[in-house]
């Protein structure tokens, strides 16, 4: 209503925040710098709070080590466990790396893989199916020792390798899926340890076979399989404990112990069956053109075993004290161990057909099951020893193939907070949630969905290959590939390289019919044919196509000679700041007098710097 006369006016309200701290009060006339400089205070002072929160104060303690004065870019580039090997860590030695394949080579996996090749409508004969395990693996090998070079001479490990061909940012796709196969395959791996325990608490207990099953109808599992499969996986967490520097010291145990057990294991079958059984003495059923193609495919199976192993060996040849020692001692040690593993698989199973007739029994875990009924207290005791050996050879296999390559992935995904070491645990944690024992049941297919996925890895292997062999001929900018900035040679568009992705693309869909008709759909038969072929074709089809792109479409920092610069990686700085760049070019010397071409034809020299090592 109106004021009486006499009496004061009402005061307005007042505003209960003054339009000095809140910036959306104020009035439109104001200027908006006046607007953005309050904003930009609420903002600084909101970020200062967080600073001394609690959850920034538990974050930081999660916070792996990382060296000072890193942006916030490259706390997501690099850590301890991802900057370049320093010599103090270059402890693996040829023998170590003989060692390693020999404890590697002696796995379940190897032991059975000429069954396939044996047995069947269409079977080859064991000296046939011996062969094609000589051929296969031998080829792996080259390609175990193209990849392990890189890893050997820079001494990076893959998640830093495919920077240079896929990107600073590109890099995380083929990472990720490098790490989830590797967890998946954790859990399977580590289910077989399971059977490999049942085996050796059998041998103390004979009533542990017929352990009550408390679990339901609907886990998939009884209560004897879980508690074996814990029971592995338990005991396996303390090996992923150890830095990947110092756990060849379980290799070298593994080469001795494993293959002795095997040994045993050989002559004791053929003791048993008084003879080398019907197997050796058997022709193969294929013939002409079917013959031609069941070795093609052995020989491929052979590889594609080997499909996760072939991107993984940097991760361990890193820590070689020279390249050399990553070459012979792998070359060599790969076929013989693989082959001789397998020789020892053929005569066993052949020998299991004469002691318990019928079909010859290829899974040696199945075996020994079968010699524990009946047994007296010496062989309980073989088997018990036999089946330890087992359970290390699972153990080995999966710290070198899994959790390491695991570890080592996850590192890259999120450096600021994960290492090696939490990396596998997680890798161990996804592993026991998973459940594997539904992936491998006989009526899920998921087996065959792994198998055939990890062909599709030969893309990623082509795309690496041939950009460290053909395009950039041996060098590599080390620092660059720690570097975050759009100057950096290795950021190329927003730090993904469409060459890279477009050739690991064509490499995956040269196999794509084939790999569903691999997972049961009818495909043609020329796709069937191609993917026969499919580790040869995908690397083929990846590596040709980025050669060609960089041909049309240089990339920066290559080399028109080759020249590994990998000597000069000490224990570089990757930290930079806003005037790195000057001062940089201060100090660096020129060290050759070629000259690299880059996107633009720009032309940039190679240089080194005394304090930082290859930049």
């Amino acid at each position: 209503g109106s004021n009486t006369e006499g009496q004061p006016e009402s005061p307005e309200p007042q505003p209960l925040i003054s339009t000095l701290d809140d910036p959306l009060a104020l009035s439109p006339t104001k200027s908006s710098s006046h607007i953005s400089s309050n904003l930009s205070g609420h903002l600084a002072q909101a970020m200062e709070r967080l600073k001394r929160s609690k959850v920034r104060y538990y974050a930081d303690k999660l916070a792996v080590d990382a060296e000072p004065g890193l942006t916030n870019a490259q706390l997501m580039l690099t850590n301890h466990d991802l900057k370049p090997v320093e010599p103090e860590r270059r402890q693996w030695g040829p023998w170590n790396f003989v060692g390693f394949w020999i404890a590697d080579s002696f796995n379940i996996n190897t032991w059975m893989i000429s069954s396939s090749m044996i047995s069947g409508p269409k079977g080859i004969s064991w000296w046939q199916s011996w062969l094609c395990v000589w051929i296969g693996y031998s080829i792996a090998a080259c390609f175990i020792c193209l990849t392990g070079r890189i890893g050997a001479t820079y001494h990076i490990s893959f998640p830093v390798v495919t920077r240079a061909s896929f990107g600073i940012w590109g890099s995380l796709w083929p990472v990720f899926n490098r790490a989830a196969m590797a967890c998946i395959w954790y859990g399977v791996q580590s289910w077989i340890g399971g059977e490999c325990v049942t085996l050796m608490l059998r041998s103390i207990w004979s009533s542990y076979k017929d352990l009550p099953n408390s679990l339901s109808a609907s886990s998939g599992t009884n209560t004897r399989d879980y508690l074996s499969f814990f029971l592995f996986w338990f005991f396996s967490l303390p090996a992923i404990w150890f830095p990947v520097h110092k756990i060849r010291h379980l290799f070298t145990v593994k080469a001795y112990f494993v293959p002795a057990a095997g040994l045993t294991f050989f002559i004791w079958a053929i003791v048993r069956a008084h003879g080398i059984g019907p197997i050796v003495k058997q022709g193969g059923k294929a013939s002409g053109n079917d013959l031609g193609w069941a070795m093609v495919q052995g020989i491929m199976s052979s590889i594609a075993n080997f499909a996760t192993l072939i991107v993984n060996d940097p991760d361990f040849a890193r820590f070689a004290r020279k390249p050399k020692d990553a070459l012979w001692s792998q070359l060599l040690t790969i076929p013989i161990g693989f082959a001789v593993t397998s020789f020892i698989g053929i005569i066993v199973s052949s020998s299991s057909a004469v002691i318990f007739g019928g079909d010859p029994i290829w899974n040696p875990l199945d075996l020994l099951g079968m010699f524990l009924d009946k047994a007296n207290h010496g062989e309980r005791f073989g088997v018990f020893i036999i089946s330890a050996a087992f359970a290390l050879a699972q153990l080995g296999t999966n710290i070198a193939a899994n959790s390491v390559s695991a570890g080592t992935d996850m590192t890259a995904l999120l450096p600021r907070y994960l290492n090696i070491r939490r990396g596998g645990y997680i890798c161990a944690a996804v592993g026991l949630a998973m459940c594997p024992w539904n992936l491998l049941s006989s009526s899920n297919n998921f087996t065959t969905y792994l198998s055939a996925y990890s062909v599709f890895l030969s893309s990623i292997a082509g795309v690496i290959i041939c950009d460290y062999y053909f395009v950039r001929k041996g060098y590599l900018q080390i620092r660059d590939l720690y570097s975050a900035r759009p100057s950096s040679p290795y950021y190329y568009s927003f730090g993904f390289s469409w060459r890279g992705y477009t050739a690991y693309i064509c490499g995956i869909l040269i196999n794509i019919v084939g790999f569903v008709g691999a997972i049961g759909k009818k495909v043609p038969k020329g796709a069937t044919y191609l993917y026969n072929l499919n580790f040869f074709c995908g690397f083929i089809v990846a590596s040709g196509s980025y050669y060609l792109l960089c041909r049309f479409f240089p990339v920066a920092a290559t080399s028109s000679r080759w020249m590994e610069v990998g000597d000069e990686v000490r224990n570089p700085s990757v930290a930079y700041d806003a005037d790195e760049g000057q001062e940089i070019a201060d100090k660096v010397a020129e060290v050759s007098p070629e000259r690299m071409k880059g996107d633009g034809d720009e032309e940039m020299g190679v240089r080194r710097d005394k304090k930082f090592g290859i930049f």
